[in-house]
Protein backbone atom coordinates (compact mmCIF):
# COMPACT_ATOMS: atom_id res chain seq x y z
CA UNK A 1 0.00 0.00 0.00
CA UNK A 2 1.32 3.43 -0.89
CA UNK A 3 0.40 6.52 1.10
CA UNK A 4 0.98 9.71 -0.84
CA UNK A 5 -0.21 13.08 0.42
CA UNK A 6 0.70 16.56 -0.72
CA UNK A 7 2.46 18.87 1.69
CA UNK A 8 -0.54 21.20 1.92
CA UNK A 9 -3.27 18.55 2.21
CA UNK A 10 -3.74 18.77 5.98
CA UNK A 11 -3.48 22.57 6.00
CA UNK A 12 -6.15 22.75 3.30
CA UNK A 13 -8.30 20.31 5.27
CA UNK A 14 -7.89 22.51 8.35
CA UNK A 15 -9.10 25.56 6.45
CA UNK A 16 -12.13 23.62 5.29
CA UNK A 17 -12.86 22.45 8.84
CA UNK A 18 -12.71 26.02 10.18
CA UNK A 19 -15.39 26.96 7.67
CA UNK A 20 -17.46 23.96 8.74
CA UNK A 21 -17.40 25.10 12.38
CA UNK A 22 -18.84 28.47 11.38
CA UNK A 23 -21.37 26.86 9.02
CA UNK A 24 -22.57 24.38 11.63
CA UNK A 25 -23.28 27.08 14.19
CA UNK A 26 -25.19 29.10 11.61
CA UNK A 27 -27.20 26.07 10.47
CA UNK A 28 -28.23 25.22 14.01
CA UNK A 29 -29.36 28.81 14.61
CA UNK A 30 -31.37 28.67 11.37
CA UNK A 31 -32.94 25.41 12.53
CA UNK A 32 -33.97 27.02 15.80
CA UNK A 33 -35.45 30.02 13.96
CA UNK A 34 -37.26 27.73 11.52
CA UNK A 35 -38.79 25.84 14.43
CA UNK A 36 -40.22 29.02 16.02
CA UNK A 37 -43.63 28.72 14.26
CA UNK A 38 -44.02 25.26 15.79
CA UNK A 39 -43.85 26.64 19.32
CA UNK A 40 -47.00 25.65 21.21
CA UNK A 41 -48.23 23.24 18.52
CA UNK A 42 -47.06 20.07 20.28
CA UNK A 43 -48.62 18.18 23.16
CA UNK A 44 -47.34 15.45 25.45
CA UNK A 45 -43.96 13.87 24.70
CA UNK A 46 -43.57 15.89 21.48
CA UNK A 47 -43.91 19.13 23.45
CA UNK A 48 -41.39 17.93 26.03
CA UNK A 49 -38.87 16.99 23.31
CA UNK A 50 -39.40 20.26 21.43
CA UNK A 51 -39.07 22.37 24.57
CA UNK A 52 -35.96 20.41 25.57
CA UNK A 53 -34.40 21.00 22.15
CA UNK A 54 -35.06 24.75 22.34
CA UNK A 55 -33.77 24.91 25.90
CA UNK A 56 -30.60 23.01 25.03
CA UNK A 57 -29.97 24.56 21.58
CA UNK A 58 -27.03 26.67 22.74
CA UNK A 59 -25.54 23.74 24.62
CA UNK A 60 -25.94 21.48 21.58
CA UNK A 61 -24.31 24.13 19.38
CA UNK A 62 -21.42 24.52 21.82
CA UNK A 63 -20.94 20.73 22.05
CA UNK A 64 -20.90 20.29 18.27
CA UNK A 65 -18.55 23.23 17.78
CA UNK A 66 -16.30 21.87 20.53
CA UNK A 67 -16.16 18.52 18.76
CA UNK A 68 -15.29 20.15 15.43
CA UNK A 69 -12.64 22.30 17.13
CA UNK A 70 -11.13 19.13 18.61
CA UNK A 71 -11.01 17.66 15.12
CA UNK A 72 -9.33 20.85 13.92
CA UNK A 73 -6.76 20.54 16.71
CA UNK A 74 -6.07 16.95 15.67
CA UNK A 75 -5.64 17.99 12.05
CA UNK A 76 -3.18 20.67 13.14
CA UNK A 77 -1.23 18.12 15.18
CA UNK A 78 -1.11 15.71 12.24
CA UNK A 79 0.06 18.52 9.96
CA UNK A 80 2.87 19.34 12.39
CA UNK A 81 3.83 15.67 12.75
CA UNK A 82 3.87 15.05 8.98
CA UNK A 83 5.86 18.22 8.39
CA UNK A 84 8.48 17.41 11.02
CA UNK A 85 8.63 13.79 9.82
CA UNK A 86 9.23 14.98 6.26
CA UNK A 87 11.99 17.32 7.45
CA UNK A 88 13.56 14.59 9.59
CA UNK A 89 13.55 12.19 6.64
CA UNK A 90 15.32 14.82 4.51
CA UNK A 91 17.89 15.52 7.24
CA UNK A 92 18.58 11.80 7.68
CA UNK A 93 19.01 11.31 3.93
CA UNK A 94 21.50 14.20 3.72
CA UNK A 95 23.39 12.92 6.75
CA UNK A 96 23.63 9.41 5.31
CA UNK A 97 24.69 10.75 1.93
CA UNK A 98 27.51 12.61 3.68
CA UNK A 99 28.83 9.32 5.05
CA UNK A 100 28.58 7.44 1.75
CA UNK A 101 31.70 6.87 -0.31
CA UNK A 102 30.46 7.63 -3.81
CA UNK A 103 34.00 7.61 -5.18
CA UNK A 104 34.36 3.95 -4.33
CA UNK A 105 31.22 3.00 -6.22
CA UNK A 106 31.61 1.67 -9.74
CA UNK A 107 29.29 3.54 -12.02
CA UNK A 108 30.93 2.54 -15.25
CA UNK A 109 33.63 0.36 -16.76
CA UNK A 110 37.23 1.46 -16.44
Amino acid sequence: MKFDMGSSTLADLGKSTIGSVDDLGTLIQWLIQAAEPLEGKFNGAGKVAFDDFKRRADEITDDLNGALNAILGGQGGMDTAFGSGDQEQQDNAHQNMGHANFDAARFGAR
